[in-house]
């Protein structure tokens, strides 16, 4: 079984390209941001402080931003609170580098719709933005969902939900991640300095041994009591394939 699905592209109702506002004041992470949208066919525009987003969500009419919270002028959160007080309510993904529950709960309460975690990678920037998409039915696709299966196993990536056989398991970000990333090279070996690169790939100084970890949680979560999936090939790396 091929577990590579290719999520299927995504429009406005009308088939034109959606539209998507990238705000962040570091310039090599707003034209890697660009880049990786463009490639998914969509039309994007960036701003570098709170103001400038304010002006392109009047000029742009985005149908979805990625905005950072910390930001020269004006945070992510007052520009967020101006546009839900002027009546736009553009789906927003955020982005900060906090990692406190009270950062994350401020910005869903402020009337964001999701956030992802500096360092994130920018396949999952774009799998939440998919989803938030399909949400606000602001997209429309085909008929087949974006998921990948390995045996009994499957991740929407859109809706970045898991499930082994009926159950539903809970991953946190980087989990599903670094699953996702297994999943798409089902029946490959890849090595830690592979996974490290593609899972934790912005500006990540880590050690292989984060890889060793997070593979342990993923197979207590995936495998435990269960035919295993993940393998380790020892001395090269690990695989997710069926059993035989």
């Amino acid at each position: 079984m091929n577990a590579a699905a290719t999520p299927t592209a995504l429009t406005r109702p009308d088939g034109t390209p959606l539209r998507v506002l990238v705000v962040d004041d570091e310039q090599m992470l707003t034209d890697l941001l660009s880049m990786a949208l463009r490639m998914e066919g969509w039309d994007v525009r960036t701003a570098s402080s709170g103001l400038q987003a304010l002006q392109a969500a009047r000029d742009f009419a985005p149908d979805a931003m990625v905005l950072d919270i910390m930001m020269p002028d004006l945070d992510g959160m007052s520009v967020l609170q101006r546009l839900r007080h002027s009546g736009n309510d553009v789906p927003v993904l955020f982005l900060t580098a906090k990692d406190a529950v009270a950062d994350r709960v401020a910005g869903l309460t402020a009337g964001g719709d999701d956030y992802v975690t500096k360092p994130f990678s920018l396949e999952e920037v774009v799998a939440r933005l998919r989803g938030l998409m399909r949400r606000a039915g602001t997209a429309t696709a085909g008929d087949a969902e974006p998921i990948l299966r390995v045996a009994d196993l499957s991740l929407n990536e859109d809706s970045h939900e898991v499930f082994r056989g009926d159950d539903e398991i809970e991953l946190t970000a980087t989990e599903f991640e670094l699953l996702r990333y297994l999943m798409r090279n089902q029946r490959r070996v890849v090595s830690k300095a592979q996974i490290l690169d593609r899972v934790w790939n912005y500006d990540f100084g880590g050690r292989s041994s984060v890889v060793e970890l997070y593979i342990s949680y993923l197979r207590k979560k995936i495998d435990q009591g269960r035919e295993p999936l993940i393998h380790t090939v020892r001395g090269v790396g690990y695989m997710i394939k069926a059993p035989q």
